[in-house]
């Protein structure tokens, strides 16, 4: 299978009041397509900058960064879902989930039925005409995350989209986004800082350490699905990867 993302040397230096400072980097660093990858790290340690230096958002210091599309054309779809969703208030629904497909040119005919699709997908069928401010947080999350995948992105990125959310309404969105994954072939890679959600959601987790970030821990997670949070291997995973953690947190 080969690679959707691949990173070599990538650094990122930002420029603040008591000068430069090393945010990011050396990272190397694959994906490969189709995985779900979720990067653990304490917070200041890099993490949204990597993924909006794969986003093509930010400029790398050094270091390059690879994003394979899945089309003849080569040239890769990316999606990206934020922590507090970024909908603009004044559309409704309907109007936020079309805009990527509006913005590349897509025709008022065309919206509707891959709109339509996506919405009966994440459950919001019955909320097209709805403004995000009559919506939940964990709806306004689902609506975020179609308008991510209308475009039927190669890699979707999301930065700890559901960090905000309570915990019942959290977990039903991750069995929500690991139902729209197995639909699809997309990969993706998800920022977290919650370890139980990082063990339950992906098939790979990568630990970064303190600035600059670097890549301290890689764990494979050999879990069959669906996962039991309550089981003693599930358990294991969680144990290590939080002394991992709570290391990094102490330093």
């Amino acid at each position: 299978m080969s690679d959707a993302v691949y990173i070599r040397g990538l650094c990122k230096n930002f420029t603040g009041p008591d000068g430069c400072v090393e945010a990011l980097g050396p990272v190397d660093l694959s994906v490969e397509r189709g995985g779900f990858l979720c990067i653990l790290g304490p917070t200041g340690c890099g993490k949204t900058t990597l993924l909006r230096l794969i986003a093509g958002l930010e400029e790398p210091d050094a270091g390059s960064v690879a994003v394979h599309g899945g089309r003849d054309s080569g040239e890769a779809r990316i999606g990206f879902v934020f922590q507090q969703g970024a909908l603009f208030p004044w559309m409704t629904v309907f109007d936020n989930v079309s805009f990527p497909l509006r913005a590349g040119g897509a025709r008022k005919r065309e919206l509707l039925g891959p709109v339509t699709r996506m919405l009966e997908m994440v459950g919001l069928s019955d909320f097209g005409g709805a403004h995000p401010h009559q919506l939940s947080g964990g709806m306004q999350q689902r609506a975020a995350l179609a308008r991510s995948l209308v475009v039927h992105p190669d890699v979707l990125l999301l930065d700890e989209p559901f960090g905000s959310l309570d915990t019942r309404t959290s977990q039903r969105l991750q069995e929500k986004l690991l139902d729209l994954w197995r639909e699809t072939d997309t990969t993706v890679i998800f920022v977290t800082h919650n370890i139980e959600e990082a063990v339950y959601l992906s098939s790979r987790v990568l630990v970064l350490g303190h600035r600059p970030g670097r890549i301290v821990r890689e764990e494979a997670i050999g879990l069959p699905s669906p996962r039991d949070r309550l089981s003693k291997e599930f358990t294991d995973y969680l144990i290590s990867l939080r002394r991992t953690f709570e290391e990094l947190v102490e330093e």
